[in-house]
């Protein structure tokens, strides 16, 4: 640092990083790094390079200056901030931490802006926006604990685990505004597919006690642990709430017969377009469905896509589903997912056949391709009769009967001969992937017990990755943060521009007085 003494500010500035730059090189010059393997040298510049960057980001927030204002700097309030003072604080960056000295303008008893954190975009913690964004990338796919080793594996920043969960509930913070302005701002997507599919299921997370919903909790409170040690079967029955998922995508028509589906020998099917995917512990199912029928309609504002909605055959979702279509005056096709009507009867042929065989196999594929034709209700009443004449009773025939309760109850949805040959979806693939991919895979881990705004935060980033918006996100994401952290802290949202850096200091004069003297 001796050889800086003496040296103006100006001309100091890149001096430290230009002598961290040749120690670096000296060192790959030197023996010490001849005697390294391959990788031994890549993680040892690895680490010394990050220092280096830290060096020149240092120097040239330095050389910005404090962030001075010739004109008055007035609050939201209207109020001119006559007090100026240089204020300290320190910046956890992916490459470490960071000093910033600037300039606050301020009154007694009110906090103080500070235009240079404006000029900026600096957040009001002490975690830089870019960190925070690594942090929300990691922790959608990796629980916090692999989160905090890989920043500190990956970065040259120092983080606590319990600010991992922190950051990523300010990352998704704007997860709804971000959608709601790209429907209102985004060109429709005419150009894809003519069927329109929304879909919703739902996927229960186990919570933290005061998390749970409140005939959940209430249950939960009221049951009795059989083991000190760990659950027993059907116990956590009463630990989770459930995630409304939903999916909103577009597909090209795919017309085909029952005989095709069940040979397998139709045509590869066309793939969803433009899929979107979240989930939500927090929303109730209905506003989650009511979001997705927002999302299609911005999809086909003119009502020229056929409609389709595919369920698991859960009542409540059907009725929201109607609900919101009869409202919206929407004709809505509804179709009950085929793959959930084949479990039922493979449940069923159990009944029948219980060894596996062409005799089960036989069983399942005839009754399948009469309910693809359009029969299901002869289906259920056959196999009811079946069981009669077989002397199935009690236990051994429930799995029939439920069978065919659901064929006779969902039969205005299982009208699968017409949906095949208008080429509609009958299957619920899509979102059965979101809630394998967005819930179950990242929420279900062993031992896990989510609070309300984690879960939330990491449903929200994981969605706007598996729709492909993050980045698109994370850039709307920035402006918001300017908006809240610092227009809305000057009067009518205008934040003052700073003098440039060969101009912007601070005197102690200034500050006793409370005004800027300018040092040109």
């Amino acid at each position: 640092m001796n050889a800086l003494a003496g040296l103006s500010p100006l001309e100091q500035a890149y001096e430290r990083s230009g002598m961290e730059f040749e120690r670096i090189v000296f060192f790959l010059k030197g023996p010490e790094a001849a005697m390294m393997t391959e990788s031994e040298l890549e993680r040892e510049i690895e680490k010394r390079t990050r220092e280096l960057m830290r060096l020149f980001l240092q120097e040239h927030i330095d050389g910005r200056g404090p962030g001075v204002c010739e004109q008055e700097v007035q609050g939201a309030d209207g109020v001119e901030r006559t007090h100026v003072r240089l204020q300290k604080r320190k910046i956890e960056t992916t490459f470490g931490t960071i000093d910033e000295n600037r300039a606050g303008y301020g009154i007694p008893g009110v906090e103080s802006p500070h235009p240079l954190d404006a000029e900026l975009n600096l957040p009001g913690e002490r975690y830089s926006l870019e960190l925070r964004r690594r942090v929300s990338e990691q922790a959608a796919g990796n629980s916090f604990d692999e989160t905090l080793q890989a920043i500190g594996n990956g970065t040259g920043s120092h983080i606590e685990k319990r600010q991992i969960e922190q950051l990523a509930a300010r990352a998704a913070q704007d997860f709804d505004a971000f959608y709601q302005r790209r429907r209102m701002e985004a060109a429709h997507c005419r150009d894809a597919g003519s069927i329109l599919v929304i879909s919703a299921d739902g996927k229960g997370v186990v919570m933290r006690a005061e998390d749970l919903r409140e005939h959940t909790r209430k249950a939960a409170e009221a049951a009795t642990q059989k083991m000190g040690s760990r659950l027993s079967k059907g116990e956590k029955k009463n630990r989770k709430r459930m995630a409304t998922v939903a999916a909103v995508y577009t597909v090209a028509p795919h017309v085909r017969t029952p005989d095709d589906l069940i040979a397998k020998n139709s045509n590869e099917r066309p793939r969803p377009e433009r899929k979107r995917v979240w989930a939500s512990l927090e929303k109730q199912p209905q506003a989650v469905i009511a979001e997705a029928f927002e999302e299609a309609r911005h999809r086909d504002p003119d009502g020229e896509k056929t409609w389709v909605a595919l369920v698991d055959g859960n009542w409540d979702q059907i009725r929201i589903l109607k609900r919101i279509a009869k409202q919206n005056g929407l004709n809505l096709t509804i179709i009950v997912d085929l793959i959930h009507v084949i479990e039922y009867l493979w449940k069923a042929a159990r009944a029948f056949h219980p060894e596996s065989g062409p005799e089960l196999e036989a069983w399942v594929e005839h009754r399948l391709l009469e309910i693809l034709k359009g029969k299901a209700g002869p289906m259920a009443g056959g196999m009811r009769r079946s069981a009669t004449r077989n002397g199935l009773s009690g236990k051994a025939r429930e799995p029939v009967d439920t069978c065919a309760d659901y064929l006779l109850s969902h039969a205005p949805y299982l009208r699968y001969d017409s949906y095949l040959s208008q080429g509609l979806p009958v299957a619920t693939g899509v979102i059965e992937g979101a809630c394998r991919h967005l819930v179950k895979d990242r929420m279900d881990v062993t031992g896990a017990r989510w609070s309300l705004s984690g879960a939330e935060a990491v449903l929200r980033l994981r969605a706007l990755k598996c729709s492909h918006d993050f980045q698109e996100y994370w850039t709307f994401h920035e402006a918001c943060e300017y908006e809240r952290n610092h227009k809305n802290l000057y009067a009518g949202g205008k934040v003052p521009a700073v003098v440039s850096s060969k101009r912007n200091r601070l005197t102690k004069k200034s500050r006793k007085r409370g005004r800027l003297i300018v040092i040109k």
